[in-house]
């Protein structure tokens, strides 16, 4: 065993909450070691997640395009999908990117320590490398940031190029002539979208009676009519008993979930993407008296454990499960750290949906203000309405404000329409000042742009909305 290595800061994982505290604690003049056992910085969202599955909608959006829209607009040609080579570009951009993080390293001193790590009691991270190597690092903090791992579901076992994950969804050979995608969610939406572009039949089975939980019901439903016209199928209120895999493809056992008589579904390729559970396997809790809920979760007080010297951030512990969440996490942990002031409001937390159109929130839902009893106003604008989304074809959907009858304050933006995910940053600073929504209806937007559908939907909460 290598002598032990001693730091300011140990941090267990190095995905986007990983990688940015160490990033971070090398610019606070914090010597930092950040264990992954990767070969391959960046997670599950930059190696296998959010980063490669955009490059791939992305070029499945042009695919189309260039099938569906080109014409209309004078470009005449004829493409064929070379597949090969865009899980190549795909794969290009994503080690692009791992050696941008490998470069921040460097440049604030941070040491990668490659292999699995360990906690082996306070202020001890037992590290084992790829050849069964071990290394003991010793720090005075340990932040735990292992990230999550696909949910998987009882009775379906996967199978390579069969029944797969979302990990197997980004990389597979060929365009499956029927995808059948358990989970109507963000990542089952988002995979099924690539793949339906690219020519698959693609149907989604989800045991709840609506898609995307979590989502303003109001927007799911004006969601999933848009996703059924351009050729998704939904079979809602729907459970998997049972998968049975042979030459010719894969047969899912479907019944009602409220009861009723099972039906077989056939597929060449079944997707299972039901969630993510926290990845704390083999992690070594136990050693410092950390157990996690039946969830998988380590509760945290501002990111304490509990346990001196041992903080939790990202998806492993509470809060929604999303990178850029974990990012904000691993400032606020570091800062902590440090003596200075950490705080993140998960109710400015955004989620987005990269489909197309794209789908973005923040704040709180209809549902949620009216189980609380909260009195409210609504100002909703069309993209059917908006100058630039008609000039360019890009009119489905719509933006919605949610403010306080009383006070104004914005309570919760939503948006169904092209770029959604770039425009709900609007939302997010507007409420992170505690902003009204007079003050996005009175700040003036360039014209023509799709973000004045967020003004215009503004303006809607005092009923002096301009449609054009």
């Amino acid at each position: 065993m290598a002598e032990a290595n001693s730091y300011d800061v140990i941090i267990i994982g190095g995905g986007p909450g990983g990688y940015n505290a160490a990033i971070r604690a090398g610019q606070l003049g914090m010597t930092a070691a950040c264990i992954e056992m990767r070969d391959t910085l960046g997670g599950t969202c930059l190696n296998v997640g959010c980063m490669p599955s955009k490059a791939l909608l992305h070029a499945s959006e042009m695919y189309e395009a260039a099938n569906t829209e080109f014409a209309t607009l004078g470009i005449e040609v004829s493409p064929k999908l070379n597949l090969v080579q865009m899980m190549k570009q795909k794969a290009e951009s994503v080690e692009a990117l791992t050696k941008g993080i490998e470069f921040l390293f460097k440049k604030n001193k941070v040491d990668w320590i490659r292999g699995r790590g360990r906690i082996t009691g306070p202020g001890r991270v037992e590290v084992t490398a790829a050849d069964g190597k071990t290394t003991t690092l010793s720090g005075r903090n340990i932040v735990i940031a292992t990230g999550s791992e696909p949910t998987p579901l009882p009775g379906v076992s996967f199978e390579a190029g069969k029944v797969i994950d979302s990990t197997g969804g980004l990389s597979l050979s060929a365009v499956p002539k029927h995808l059948i995608v358990i989970g109507a969610g963000i990542i089952g939406l988002e995979l099924g979208s690539v793949w339906r572009r690219l020519g698959a039949e693609v149907t989604v089975v989800e045991y709840l009676p609506r898609i995307s939980p979590g989502m303003d019901s109001d927007l799911a439903k004006a969601f999933q009519r848009v996703l059924t016209k351009q050729g998704m199928t939904f079979k809602l209120g729907s459970r998997v008993t049972g998968a049975k895999s042979g030459k010719d493809g894969v047969e899912l056992t479907v019944e009602p979930a409220a009861g009723g008589a099972a039906e077989t579904l056939k597929g060449d390729v079944v997707l299972v993407a039901i969630g993510r559970r926290p990845y704390t396997d083999g992690l070594g809790l136990e050693t410092v008296g950390l157990e996690p809920d039946k969830r998988g979760v380590i509760g945290n007080d501002h990111f304490r454990t509990g346990k001196d010297g041992v903080w939790v951030i990202g998806d492993v512990t509470t809060g929604p499960m999303l990178a850029h969440k974990a990012e904000e996490d691993a400032v606020a942990v570091i800062e902590l750290i440090a003596g200075k002031a950490g705080h993140v409001d998960y109710n400015l937390v955004p989620s987005v949906v990269y489909t197309s159109p794209e789908v973005a929130w923040v704040g709180q839902s209809e549902d949620q203000l009216k189980a609380d009893g909260v009195a409210y106003k609504v100002g909703k604008f069309p993209f059917s309405a908006n100058s630039r989304a008609k000039i360019n074809h890009e009119t489905e959907g719509y933006a919605k404000v949610l403010a306080d009858a009383t006070t104004d304050r914005i309570l919760g933006v939503h948006i169904l329409g092209p770029q959604a995910g770039e425009m709900i940053g609007e939302a997010c600073l507007a409420m992170a000042f505690g902003g009204a929504s007079e003050d996005i209806a009175r700040t003036s937007h360039a014209h023509p742009t799709r973000s004045e559908a967020v003004k215009q939907a503004a303006m809607g909460v005092e009923n002096w909305t301009m449609q054009a």
